[in-house]
């Protein structure tokens, strides 16, 4: 075996890839760096699902267990008219296969912390810092941060969401590569004045859906709000114009939404952004290489997020070993292996927005009509089927460690 190299490993982001990676990394000979702008851990975001390979990756990992114990444990979805009339429920297992295979959902915050809590011992983690400035040569790729002092690394990860700085770094302006989906979405914690029981709750209007969900074990609630729209002009910094942007697209509405509305301004967790797409002819450049939503973000749509992210490392990390550490290699070998379901999983996000938030009453009719009557449909299969599909495009390989 030849001797290793390019061991020196620096990834930016620390939420579901960059301590994936570092995970794997690590476990093949690597020294990976985590290097996070945020002072601490990110709590919050949304459930997310991990589905298919995704889910064979966190066994691997010895993960499996403890990401069932932190499970949402969600048993379905409703969908209520404005008088809170249930008009169509369906199961988690029919919607999208959670309950089978091991597959389960998780907030995103929760996986987080696993991932990190299983790399804090054996992997350095810089909070409250990010990258300034990438300067790549032959020999490695020189690192100019916020606040530490420069640092000399062999590789360069960034791990750092679908508005990745790395990116911008190493690749060019953010507009290069976003695709607006057409909807903007915020969640945030509410107390659970539902009494929401591992269940969801969402009303439709045209164009929108407001809903609320039980989180750790009943005893808080994440609301979710999302809609169709334009691009926005607003500024990522600035939380209280994204906070009136959320309310004055819901101002007016029934159900339960003003009385979530009325925990807006006080959610320590409060998440906006739009609905986009991520889309690269090649997720590396030199010695510097993206994984997760920084290269591929499919947007929420997909539900496919946090399984790209886990299945993007371990294909990275495992390329990179297979080719002794030549980035080169190591990094054609992954874009090659990963980019069917990355591309898979776009796709299959674009057909989703006019199921989730219905344009016209009609549709929304239509759509709880398909709901209700899931259970006898002779394709019911299908629905279900379709996610846990897109999640198995590609195949966990054996690594050698």
């Amino acid at each position: 075996m030849n001797e290793m190299k390019n061991r020196n490993v620096l990834i930016s982001g620390a939420s579901i890839a960059g301590p994936a990676l570092a995970f794997w990394l690590k476990r093949y000979g690597f020294t990976p760096t985590v290097v996070e702008k945020a002072p601490a851990l990110r709590e919050g975001g949304q459930a997310i699902d991990v589905l298919g390979t995704a889910t064979e990756v966190v066994r691997r990992m010895g993960l499996l267990d403890r990401v069932h114990e932190m499970s949402t444990g969600k048993r379905g979805t409703s969908y209520v008219d404005a008088n809170g009339k249930v008009r169509a429920s369906i199961s988690s297992e029919a919607f999208n296969g959670v309950g089978a295979n091991g597959d389960t959902e998780i907030q995103r915050g929760d996986l987080a912390r696993v991932l990190y809590e299983a790399t804090r011992d054996d992997v350095e983690y810089i909070f409250g810092d990010s990258i300034a400035e990438l300067v790549q040569d032959e020999n490695g790729v020189r690192v100019r941060f916020e606040h530490a002092a420069p640092r000399t690394f062999d590789l360069v990860i960034g791990a750092d969401g679908a508005h990745s700085h790395t990116r911008t770094l190493a690749f060019g302006p953010e507009s290069r590569f976003a695709r607006h989906m057409g909807y903007y979405i915020s969640i945030y914690t509410v107390p659970n004045f539902l009494g929401l029981d591992h269940w969801e709750q969402d009303y439709n209007t045209p164009g929108t859906i407001a809903g609320a969900y039980s989180a750790r074990e009943n005893t808080e609630a994440k609301a979710i709000f999302a809609w169709a729209s334009d691009p926005i002009d607003y500024d990522y910094r600035d939380g209280a114009q994204q906070r009136k942007i959320v309310a004055e697209a819901f101002s007016g509405q029934s159900w339960q939404v003003p009385q979530l509305l009325a925990h807006l301004d006080d959610a320590p967790d409060f998440y906006f952004d739009a609905m986009t797409q991520i889309r690269m002819d090649s997720w590396h450049t030199g010695r510097v290489a993206l994984v997760g939503d920084a290269g591929y973000c499919a947007s929420p749509l997909s539900g496919q997020g946090a399984d790209l992210s886990l299945v993007g490392a371990y294909i990275l990390a495992g390329e990179l070993a297979a080719a002794a550490g030549d980035h080169t290699a190591g990094f054609a070998n992954y874009d090659r292996q990963l980019r069917p379901m990355v591309e898979a999983c776009q796709k299959f996000a674009e057909g989703t927005g006019a199921w989730y938030a219905p344009a016209s009453k009609a549709m929304i009719r239509f759509r709880d009509l398909n709901v209700r009557l899931l259970p006898y449909l002779p394709w019911r299969g299908l629905i279900g089927g379709a996610p846990q599909k897109v999640a198995r495009t590609v195949e966990a390989k054996d690594y050698a460690a």
